[in-house]
């Protein structure tokens, strides 16, 4: 995700540090979501059902399941707040609004209930314990409200966000399911890769965006279904509008669709897309969803990444949009094809997105940003909110590795996740040289595709080189190096 920094502050705790499971490489050995959802224009409403096949890719026996209701986040007494203050008028265009997600039912279960920190979590108790490699099948009903909010789920002016619109599976970790609590820094959301089959009704004016590739299509006089798949995803997402038009194009393959609705230069969003898309291919590695949209739509941030589909927002101007595009794309490396903690490692996809980004427009000298330029932006803004915070506080935490909820605010997470990150980065690739970096981000991806990879994984990738960078990569996520 790209925020635009604003300085607010806001006091969050502490939480652990969680170690990860890797999605199961092999296409018949991951669960699967057959999801079949209905948008009602009318009521702001999805209804839905999500038949769920479980994969136990674990080494332990599981008698019960854990699912993240992230659509729960938004109602009215959620204990945390989706938006901070600093970007909330921004989000809430109409005045605070409220959703929920509502479990109506679940079958093939032997009992169910609605838990978690903050009404977060469906714990699903099976018929009979899933033993490792063995599968086991539920079926959630549910209905999803959705506030009038530019966010990640909601209505906006002009569009219908729907990322994160179904119950979706809790990662399986050394400490079990990890539950995810909604934080407004940061991408709260860990999950290991499915098989996705989506069936959407909506009405018949309205156009779909989605992560998927369409499999078919049928219309009645009032309504449209649309059915899409995807595989070896972490999570599927969907825009609607009834105002899109689209742009087309093809990289090795792999169709590239632009929706906008005010876009004045929509074949420059287009390239940039689809440029983006090809140098991540040949630099890192090969991009393995069958589509990519690119989807223009009301969001409170610059945007938002999702497999084989980035939001991007309608506000930007013609640099930052063709820059959210770029670090959105890059995201479909370090997020969608190679996973991390998230929650704890909030640097390791950010940072990678943003010197990603770096990388491209370094060889793309015509979009005008600069490698120098952009390094030395994110060092002015980095040393900025050292003074500040250093002013206000009397010392600084400069370390990467913590929890989402451990940000005082969006100002410090942006500058440790997003500016930090890419300082790192770029101080790596000027130690080990051109030819060793690329060569240990190749790795990076190889090895962890499909997979959610540790901090250690990333270092692992560069000190299999023969370069001794503990010290290097200890001094900068620990916190303990003066930039």
């Amino acid at each position: 995700m790209k925020k635009i920094i604003s300085l607010l502050l806001v006091v969050c705790a502490s939480s652990a540090v969680i170690s990860l499971s890797a999605c199961a490489e092999k296409k018949s050995d991951v669960s699967a979501y057959d999801i079949i959802a209905i948008y009602d224009g009318e009521n702001e409403t999805v209804t839905g059902t999500v038949d769920f096949t479980y994969y136990n890719n674990t080494d332990n026996e599981i008698s019960e399941l854990k699912f993240n209701l992230f659509g729960n986040a938004f109602r009215q007494d959620a204990l945390y707040a989706p938006v901070s203050e600093a970007y909330s008028a921004k989000a809430y265009y109409s005045g605070k609004s409220y959703g929920s997600m509502t479990v109506e039912s679940v079958e093939n279960c032997s009992a169910w209930k609605i838990g978690g920190e903050d009404e977060n979590i469906l714990s699903v108790t099976l018929i009979s314990p899933v033993y490792p490699e063995q599968t086991a099948n539920v079926t959630i009903s549910y209905t999803l409200k959705l506030a009038k909010v530019n966010h990640r789920t909601g209505v906006t002016k002009n569009t219908v966000n729907l990322g994160n619109f179904y119950p979706v599976l809790c990662a399986y970790t050394d400490d079990g399911f990890a539950e995810c609590n909604y934080y407004s820094s940061g991408d709260p959301f860990l999950s290991e890769c499915a098989d996705y089959s989506v069936t959407i009704t909506m009405p018949l004016n309205y156009t779909a965006a989605a992560s998927g590739k369409l499999e078919n299509s049928t219309e009645t006089s009032d309504s449209k279904k649309c059915t899409y798949s995807l595989k070896r995803a972490r999570d599927f997402a969907l825009v609607l509008s009834d105002k899109f038009k689209v742009e087309t194009g093809n990289v090795n393959g792999v169709d590239v669709n632009y929706y906008y609705y005010k876009d004045e230069n929509p074949q420059t969003s287009l390239a940039v897309a689809c440029e983006s898309l090809e140098y991540f291919s040949g630099t890192f590695g090969s991009y393995e969803y069958p589509a990519l949209s690119v989807v223009q739509t009301g969001f409170c941030y610059g945007g938002m990444e999702y497999p084989g589909l980035t939001m991007i927002s309608d506000e930007l101007d013609s640099d930052a949009n063709n820059y959210t595009i770029v670090h959105e794309n890059a995201h479909q490396w370090w997020y969608a094809m190679v996973g991390s903690d998230q929650l704890n490692c909030s640097w390791q996809d950010e940072g990678l997105a943003e010197y990603s980004s770096v990388m491209f427009f370094e060889s793309h000298p015509d979009y005008k940003f600069t490698r120098a330029g952009l390094v030395g932006t994110a060092t002015k803004s980095y040393r900025a909110y050292y003074s500040v915070y250093n002013q206000i506080f009397g010392e600084v935490n400069t370390s990467m590795t913590r929890n989402l909820k451990d940000f005082e605010s969006d100002y410090e997470y942006a500058n440790i996740a997003y500016n930090k990150g890419m300082i790192m980065f770029d101080t790596l690739r000027q130690s080990i040289g051109d030819d060793k970096f690329v060569s240990g981000l190749k790795k990076y991806f190889a090895d962890n595709r499909n997979k959610i990879a540790s901090q250690d994984d990333l270092f692992g990738c560069f000190i299999s080189g023969g370069i001794d960078l503990e010290g290097f990569f200890r001094s900068f996520v620990d916190g303990k190096i003066v930039i």
